[in-house]
């Protein structure tokens, strides 16, 4: 048969580039996992920690923002300082306390969710008027509303120490 040595560097060639191609796409494939994922937001909260959930299954407590002021149950306003939020948020304390918001049994977890349950809280963030909560955030890695989240989240949640202590 004349063809069949063409036959068989045709396949050698297929084969020679798949075995090429397969550890290319297996790298491209590793490059966009993350090995460990990055520090999510989070805040401190007496012994407890809140912190922004990955997955629905996670969360303790959703929640959803809005634009209209008549549709929200919390009222969230951006501060123009740390002196006069209720709560401040900078990136620079995550090092000085490392251990704040460490993973523990007692962490609570909250999750921004475009379509939440009836009772779940509906936030809306402004920068100005009366509000439940003032909040500062100067962070490269926490935007406002991950703040405002956890801030509603820990004070709607009731602590789990409290839970177990009753």
């Amino acid at each position: 048969m004349p063809g069949q040595p063409f036959e068989r560097v045709r396949i050698m060639l297929r084969f020679k580039v798949l075995v090429s191609v397969v550890p290319l796409m297996a790298a491209a494939l590793m490059a966009r996992l993350e090995f460990t994922p990055g520090p999510r937001p989070c805040v401190a909260v007496g012994s407890d920690a809140m912190q922004i959930a990955t997955s629905p299954g996670q969360a303790d407590l959703h929640v959803a923002f809005t634009d209209d002021p008549a549709r929200a149950t919390v009222r969230v306003v951006l501060a123009d300082s740390a002196d006069t939020a209720d709560f401040a948020l900078v990136d620079d304390i995550g090092e000085a306390e490392p251990s704040a918001c460490a993973m523990t049994l007692a962490t609570r977890f909250v999750l921004i969710d475009a379509s939440p349950a009836d009772d779940a809280p509906v936030i809306y963030l402004s920068s100005g008027g009366s509000a439940e909560y003032r909040i500062f955030v100067r962070s490269t890695r926490t935007t406002e509303r991950e703040a405002a989240a956890l801030i509603v989240g820990a004070k709607r949640l009731p602590s789990r120490l409290a839970d177990a202590s009753l």
